[in-house]
């Protein structure tokens, strides 16, 4: 999709955290919202945006399903050199930060469900075919 593109909320929640990873070929601008799934709290990061999608974010801001959490960044904002496209990845955890682990090991990867779920049981397929879902 092209820098610019709107990016929805998946589930009403509140921002937690937001800002910006400087680093050649990190998230970028960053916003990290919380949800409370089946009485628990799971907290999705949302990599790659626009800087204009950090105007007028406080931490505890309600966000409704639906409503646009930001908006794809262009190679010069979103972490260096990625085009645009979205990092959303979920957590059991709470950040620290406005930053998550995006990586493991392929050894790791399975302890890493355990905290790092994998988001496709919150957007669904993501690809025709996508063998998560078959």
């Amino acid at each position: 999709a092209p820098a610019g593109t709107p990016v929805r909320n998946f589930l009403d929640g509140t921002i937690h955290k937001f800002g910006y990873n400087p680093g050649d070929g990190d998230y970028g601008h960053t916003v990290i919202t919380r949800h409370v799934m089946k009485g628990r709290a799971v907290y999705a990061l949302w990599g790659h945006l626009s800087g204009s999608s950090m105007a007028r974010k406080f931490e505890g801001q309600h966000i409704t399903a639906g409503e646009v959490v930001g908006y794809l960044g262009g190679i010069g904002e979103n972490g260096g050199w990625w085009p645009p496209h979205l990092h959303f990845q979920l957590s059991l955890l709470e950040p620290e930060g406005h930053d998550m682990p995006g990586v493991v090991s392929a050894q790791d990867h399975a302890r890493a469900l355990d905290t790092f779920p994998d988001p496709r049981l919150v957007l669904g397929p993501l690809y025709p075919g996508d063998a998560f879902f078959a």
